[in-house]
């Protein structure tokens, strides 16, 4: 009976659909120029550009590098783990550069060494951070870099965790604006760099110790530069790079993101203009409190008269955001909803809607389905299992040589516990410990009454092909069940997102049609609000009380 009355409903969405004229919003603000090649203005909760240059051109980064190798240190140390500086640490730094004035064999707490690197901008420091986090330099560049992509960096590449000048260390400002979202996303992270001064404990050249400041002014009352609302950043310059700036401020509701990329003495100019543009003319609306074209889906328990299924159990993710002009409301925005879910959606989500004004991404959120806790809890188990299972079969597939059991357990290492193992990554060649296995070549064999005389090359390169046989079939075996249990995933995900439409008895294309009349039916709506002058004056009239608060 369901099933018939949501094809019923599905027939009337069709036949009642209206086509209303698009009405295109108003223009986004854009009064605002820097001196910079690169910028980005960002809103750190919705992730939208608000303002752009160059935005995705590679510059050097120099020393805002240490925003990104801070959040690394801190999501795999414990910030009173000791670190010990090594002669590599101090000495592979540019001579003159930044440094908290350590000596071989000093050592400091991790949280010390963060507050010297952020707020010092300490070079020595950074590279004990990364040999302490990583065992060296060139291991904590490769957790730098897979950290970028899990961010989503498209035009970045690091080397070192201090971003000293190296021809293969650049960034582009769009990039950075994602690490310095991700960083301010940190709580241990915004501690320690909003700080307004850290006491060092003594060391060999400093036996009582000494106080560190931040090298940012936009933190410091006493300077001509400071600006109320800044949260924090980080200071960089070398010649290569030129002036550089990352910088968080919060007021007004809103919390926006900066980043300049070669600038030339007027970082902290360009960077008062952005925040200044950003505050005036912008908003962040929370999406579940202002949309309601996907919530009233979940009150409507009918449409044309007809019970709809039942839709309570969805609604919209708190906590997301969208950016608007301050002129502009939410149904000014267009909204679209994708069953395409990346892995690190919610477990309950059902879709995405992404928001655009303009043809502008403005934020996005998802739509969630209420799951209980006991088939979360019953996913992992399944999970869980069919891991160990495919580990255990894989060792057994590996034969006398265990070849396959080694390299699909890297596989399921290298995807499942990265963050347990911070040089996972680290480990370039799966092949590399095989490699010490030597095999014996047989010089011959004597049967009864027989004697062979066999070259021995004959039984080399019999042995050599024996091995290869070995390794391709650990290789193939390991390939193959690792793209089995992706797939299986894939699979399991799409029946979840299925499943859950079909407990409120619905299909994706049946929830498409009405959420697409929902959004006929608001856009009919707001075409006849802006028909009405009175209306139109009340408008005005909130617009003026909200610029005002």
């Amino acid at each position: 009976m369901k099933r018939i009355l949501s094809l019923l409903l599905c027939m009337i969405l069709i036949t009642g659909m209206q086509v209303t004229p698009a009405f295109a919003a108003l223009e986004w603000p854009s009064n605002v120029s820097v001196e910079a090649e690169g910028a980005v203005l960002m809103d750190a909760r919705s992730g939208a550009v608000i303002y752009g240059k160059n935005l995705h051109a590679v510059y050097y980064p120099a020393s805002i590098t240490k925003i990104l190798t801070a959040l690394i240190v801190i999501e795999h140390c414990n910030l009173d783990d000791v670190v010990t500086f090594s002669h590599d640490a101090i000495y592979s730094v540019e001579q003159g550069s930044s440094s908290a004035g350590m000596d071989v064999g000093d050592q400091m707490t991790v949280r010390d060494c963060l507050y010297a690197m952020l707020l010092k901008s300490a070079n020595e420091v950074a590279n004990a951070l990364a040999e302490h986090t990583a065992g060296s330099i060139q291991n904590f560049a490769v957790l730098m870099n897979a950290k970028a992509r899990e961010l989503g960096c498209q035009e970045s590449h690091f080397n070192n965790p201090s971003g000293l000048n190296d021809p293969q260390h650049y960034t582009s400002a769009y990039d950075m604006a994602l690490i310095a979202q991700a960083a301010f996303q940190n709580e241990t992270f915004v501690t320690i760099d909003s700080s307004l001064y850290y006491d060092l404990p003594p060391t060999r050249h400093n036996p009582d110790g000494f106080r560190v400041y931040p090298g940012h002014r936009m933190l410091k009352k006493n300077t001509s530069q400071y600006y109320a609302g800044v949260i924090g950043g980080k200071t960089g310059y070398t010649m290569l790079a030129g002036n550089t700036l990352v910088t968080c401020a919060e007021k007004n509701g809103m919390k926006l993101i900066t980043v300049i990329l070669n600038g030339h003495q007027t970082h902290y100019t360009d960077t008062k203009a952005l925040l200044d543009f950003g505050f005036a003319n912008f908003q962040s609306v929370n999406i579940a409190d202002a949309d309601s074209t996907y919530s009233s889906v979940s009150n409507d328990m009918t449409i044309a008269g007809l019970p709809a299924a039942d839709l309570s159990v969805l609604h919209m993710q708190k906590d997301c955001y969208v950016t608007l002009p301050k002129t502009a409301d939410i149904s000014d925005a267009q909204s679209a909803i994708s069953y395409e879910l990346p892995e690190s959606a919610p477990s309950e989500a059902v879709a995405r809607i992404f928001y655009q004004y303009n043809d502008r991404q403005i934020g996005a959120s998802y739509l969630l389905h209420k799951v209980a806790d006991e088939e979360t809890a019953a996913a992992a188990a399944r999970s869980g299992a069919a891991l160990n299972e495919s580990g255990a079969d894989a060792s057994v597939q590996g034969g006398s040589t265990d070849y396959g059991a080694d390299v699909s357990q890297a596989g399921i290492e290298e995807e499942s516990s990265f963050s347990q193992d911070p040089l996972a990554l680290a480990e370039t060649d799966p092949l590399a410990s095989s490699g010490s296995e030597e095999k014996k070549p047989v010089s011959g064999a004597r049967g009864p009454g027989i004697h062979l005389n066999i070259p021995p090359a004959f039984w080399i390169i019999v042995g050599a092909a024996a091995v290869a046989a070995i390794i391709g079939s650990g290789l193939l075996t390991a390939k193959y069940r690792i793209e089995k249990r992706e797939e299986e995933e894939r699979s399991e995900r799409y029946e979840r997102r299925r499943q859950r439409l079909q407990d409120i008895g619905m299909t994706t294309s049946e929830f498409d049609m009405m959420l697409q009349q929902k959004r006929s039916d608001s856009a009919l709506k707001q075409t006849n609000k802006r028909k009405r002058p009175k209306r139109h004056k009340s408008f005005l009239d909130e617009k003026n009380f909200r610029d005002h608060e």
